[in-house]
């Protein structure tokens, strides 16, 4: 390792090595995945980050001993054995951490309180729905019997760029997809609506829709029944530590590297010379320069303000000057309330549960997309999350960002009260469905999409940016591998992370790996990556000080 001074990242500096470097923008998880695979690949990087904490949206804040841990509900690549385990390996993501696996996916509750359970198990789950619902024996069997069938196969395709894949990758990925093509082409084409309304049952025709708690809208068969599987098979749990436990793992790996990050680092441009990226501008006038830029932030951020939508194409227009404004080519936003509770909440309850709402409930939430609210005992994922004889519930649902944008703006007292609605409603749904827990909240703490937009700067608050199995996946598809993940007419530069790859942190993590890959051709090196060694047991003192996101919020003995 050379010495790291803001001397390397001068206009005329190097490396004293001679190493490429690598500026990266953004300390989300494709960002900090981006650093440690150019470390690796005897590269210098240096991430430029906003905030204070490293993982953009996956990540925690705090509040009176309560860890509010905000993004990951279940992460793809819990289980030994398959290349998204590799990728969280190789980024120290897991080392000496324990993993929460649930029997079920999630539990869809009406409004007279009868219920669903989604098992991951098929055969589990087909005895009770067919229990539920004898006259959609047929249904229930067709969707049991695809589970099984996902269950018994392994595609994890996230080790190797698209445009890099040799013929035996290629080769191997066939022996995977032809045999089961019908499989994929049939629960790929078939939207997850068209397949619910044929239940009899009325509440599995809106259950089905909410197995992934709350409904994203235009999806189809096939990603349910991945995941399902993946969960059955203990790759799709929950890691100790959570969302900011995750994030400040790939922090401790990427700095045991050798990679520094600055905090507090607002990027204001990209400075663009001749054509090339040479370096980049911070909001104190600061200049750093690179080799290569990496921007693993907002896309539009990116497209139209670091780089003032000089560099476009067809296809960058078609996602940012067409589809970034279509109704639901987005992830919808949310909003999350955290309820601090004294005492246990059983052991006799899901961890996760999705409540359909009355339409006079559905009208008190403010700024709600569907009338749903999910509710999760996040004291069940992992250890720390709670102070001593403490527990913390998560509730959540879809909402329109231009609400919450648009009040903040124009009235901050209003979007306070409105944030008081939204804990006045949990207080009283939780004490309806769970007698006597009204009494013991100590507190509820309020993020909006406007709260989301505010600290990642992610479009429309929206955590997961392009919705997959839509237009947009397809236009980012080709971004990834036909594009290599770079933009017409710039060199010296490339996008990683969720605007190129689509949602899911092992997405995310993914598309760090490729940029670094398809630098890597690009200087003629061969790339090369290896397993973190780190073993040191993961314990909540490793999240470091977290922050408050606001002074606000209101405390079960105070009605503001």
């Amino acid at each position: 390792m050379t010495d790291d001074t803001d001397e390397t990242w001068s206009r005329d500096g190097r490396a004293a090595d001679g190493a490429p470097r690598v500026i990266v923008i953004g300390a989300g998880i494709a960002g900090l995945s981006t650093g440690c695979y150019a470390q690796m690949n005897g590269m210098r990087s240096r991430i430029l980050e906003k905030h204070v904490l490293p993982g953009g949206c996956c990540t925690a804040w705090s509040r009176d001993g309560y860890i509010f841990d905000y993004c990951i509900e279940w992460l793809i690549g819990t289980a030994a054995g398959n290349e998204a385990h590799q990728v969280w390996r190789e980024l120290g993501a897991l080392d000496g951490k324990t993993v929460t696996n649930f029997e079920m996916f999630n539990r869809v509750v009406d409004e007279t309180g009868r219920s669903v359970v989604f098992y991951n198990d098929p055969d589990r789950l087909e005895k009770h729905l067919l229990e539920l619902s004898p006259a959609d024996a047929r249904l229930i069997r067709s969707f049991c019997r695809d589970l099984r069938r996902f269950t018994a196969i392994e595609l994890y395709p996230f080790l190797t760029a698209p445009a890099l894949r040799t013929l035996r990758e290629r080769a191997a990925t066939l022996r995977t997809v032809l045999p089961a093509f019908r499989l994929f082409w049939r629960t790929a084409s078939t939207p997850m609506h068209e397949f619910a309304d044929r239940f009899q049952d009325p509440l599995l025709r809106r259950a089905f829709r909410n197995i992934f708690f709350q409904d994203p809208e235009g999806f189809p068969l096939l990603p349910y029944l991945f995941n399902m599987a993946s969960a059955h098979h203990r790759n799709a749990g929950f890691p100790q530590g959570g969302s900011l436990g995750l994030a400040r793992s790939v922090e401790e790996r990427y700095t045991g590297l050798g990679g520094r990050i600055d905090y507090r680092a607002r990027v204001e441009r990209i400075l663009v010379e001749d054509g090339r990226a040479v370096g980049v501008e911070l909001r104190n006038g600061r200049r750093y320069y690179a080799d290569h830029i990496v921007s693993a932030c907002d896309g539009h951020t990116t497209i139209h303000g670091l780089l003032q939508g000089r560099y476009t194409g067809p296809r960058i227009d078609k996602l940012y000057n067409d589809l970034l404004h279509r109704r639901g080519a987005l992830f919808p936003a949310v909003v999350s309330a955290f309820v601090g509770i004294r005492g246990d909440l059983g052991r006799d309850r899901a961890h996760s549960t999705t409540y359909l709402l009355t339409p006079e409930d559905a009208a008190r939430l403010p700024g709600a997309l569907q009338s749903s609210l999910v509710v999760q005992l996040r004291s069940d994922y992992s250890d720390g999350f709670a102070p001593p004889g403490r527990s913390v519930i998560h509730c959540t649902y879809f909402s329109d960002f231009a609400h919450w944008r648009e009040l903040r703006a124009a009235d901050r007292k209003a979007y306070r009260a409105q944030k008081h609605e939204v804990a006045e409603f949990v207080r009283g749904f939780l004490e309806r469905r769970m007698p006597g827990t009204a009494e013991r909240i100590e507190l509820v703490d309020i993020a909006t999409p406007a709260t989301t937009r505010r600290y990642t700067g992610n479009h429309d608050g929206s955590i997961l940016a392009w919705k997959a199995f839509s237009e947009a996946d397809d236009v980012a598809t080709k971004l990834v591998g036909k594009d290599r993940m770079r933009l017409p007419g710039l060199s010296g530069f490339s996008m990683a992370g969720q605007w190129v790859g689509l949602g899911g942190l092992i997405r995310a993590a993914s598309t760090g790996r490729f940029a670094v890959q398809y630098l890597c051709d690009e200087l003629g090196r061969s790339f090369t990556a290896h397993e973190s060694r780190g073993d040191e047991p993961w314990h909540p003192g490793k999240l470091g000080r977290l922050p408050q996101l606001d002074r606000w919020s209101t405390r079960g003995e105070t009605r503001t």
